[in-house]
């Protein structure tokens, strides 16, 4: 009776231990909380809010003139970069490795991109459009956007918490980083990844589909 139920409980663990493994939490991508993040990323009004964060609603015009919101994108999983259409160094790398995940997802309307000029005032609308259509970017899908700059700089810091830098978005103020963050479908940060690398890239195009899987 001992062996048998030395056995059972063998049995029994086995099968604990394998269920875990395929249900393990882990096995999903974790939801960023800014109490989870380096403390220079985060506004410290943003570090003492309880619960989930989830990226705050905006309204900013795209390549095509159109205006663009949170619910323009509603429902859909979301990459965020913040750029200048004249950058000569880590923008043009960004730009390159977005469109391959684009590319990835060509036509799949489950995923938008949202490009942030960081120079609104000089990134027009004709501008963004050239830029645009250089890098093949699908309106429909790739929204280059523009606006308020310190709409947008409040976005960079205290919603995508996208950049280390302090500053109140002023005409002296800049942000430069080469994050490109990963929000679900919910508005919760779920990785972030440098622009310009491409073996980043490939775990980011990776991640998007673990949440497409998530939340089919």
């Amino acid at each position: 009776m001992l062996i048998r139920a030395v056995a059972f409980a063998a049995i029994a663990a086995a099968l604990i231990v394998t269920g875990y493994f395929i249900i393990r939490p882990s096995d999903e991508l974790p939801v960023f909380h800014p109490k989870q993040l380096d403390p220079r990323l985060v506004d410290p009004d943003a570090r003492r809010k309880e619960g989930e964060h989830r990226i705050s609603d905006f309204t900013l015009i795209d390549q095509r003139g159109d205006t663009i919101t949170l619910a323009t994108v509603g429902g859909r999983i979301i990459v965020a970069d913040f750029f200048f259409t004249t950058c000569p160094t880590i923008c043009p790398k960004m730009t390159g490795n977005l469109a391959r995940v684009q590319e990835a997802f060509a036509k799949d309307r489950r995923l938008a991109i949202l490009s942030h000029s960081v120079t609104p005032e000089m990134d027009s609308v004709p501008v963004l459009a050239d830029y645009a259509q250089l890098h093949g970017a699908d309106p429909e899908q790739w929204h280059l956007l523009t606006g308020d700059r310190a709409q947008i700089y409040a976005l960079a810091r205290k919603s995508y918490f996208a950049c280390l830098d302090e500053g109140d978005g002023g005409p002296q103020d800049f942000v430069h980083t080469e994050n490109l963050v990963l929000v679900d479908a919910k508005r919760r940060i779920r990785g972030f990844y440098d622009g310009t690398r491409a073996s980043a890239t490939d775990s980011l195009i990776a991640d998007i589909n673990r949440l497409m899987r998530e939340d089919p």
